[in-house]
């Protein structure tokens, strides 16, 4: 019987530890369809003290056959991007997310956006609101920015 006790504590000591390490930031994310590049799903994982994310699907993974830069059924390449030594390296595999921070419960900061459609980097700050995570990029202050809705991806 004291045995059997000892396990039920230790098992209730233990719970609270797991719990901790569960963070809701990490997995898989959809970006929205009526983005200007289209559905794409991001995974966002822990790198050191921070998190970051990187595209691993798109829904449109090549480019139009009437695209206008010529690119018509090639895969879509980082075109945009303003080292010219990176414009062909694949969108699918960027990492769009870096160096965030934990700054409260369900928020993180001090990051940033980086968009394949203009090559810009973006200031960037998450907040979690169940399963959907709301992705503020902006330029300088907050005020100056845009506002997208991320879903959960269950796999």
């Amino acid at each position: 019987m004291r045995i059997v006790m000892l396990m039920i504590v230790s098992l209730l000591m233990v719970g609270p530890v797991l719990a901790d390490d569960v963070d809701p930031l990490l997995g898989l994310w959809a970006t929205p369809a009526d983005d200007d590049g289209g559905q794409g799903h991001v995974e966002i994982t822990r790198k050191g003290d921070g998190y970051r994310g990187q595209l691993v699907w798109l829904a449109e993974p090549v480019y139009a056959p009437d695209d206008e830069k010529g690119m018509g059924g090639k895969a879509k390449v980082d075109r945009e991007n303003p080292d010219p030594a990176l414009r062909s390296r694949p969108t699918n595999g960027l990492v769009v997310l870096e160096g965030f921070v934990r700054s409260g419960t369900n928020k993180w900061t001090d990051g940033t956006i980086y968009d394949p459609n203009n090559g810009k980097t973006y200031r960037c700050k998450m907040q979690l609101k169940g399963e959907r995570l709301k992705v503020r990029g902006y330029i300088g202050i907050s005020l100056l920015g845009r506002t997208t809705m991320w879903t959960r991806v269950n796999r």
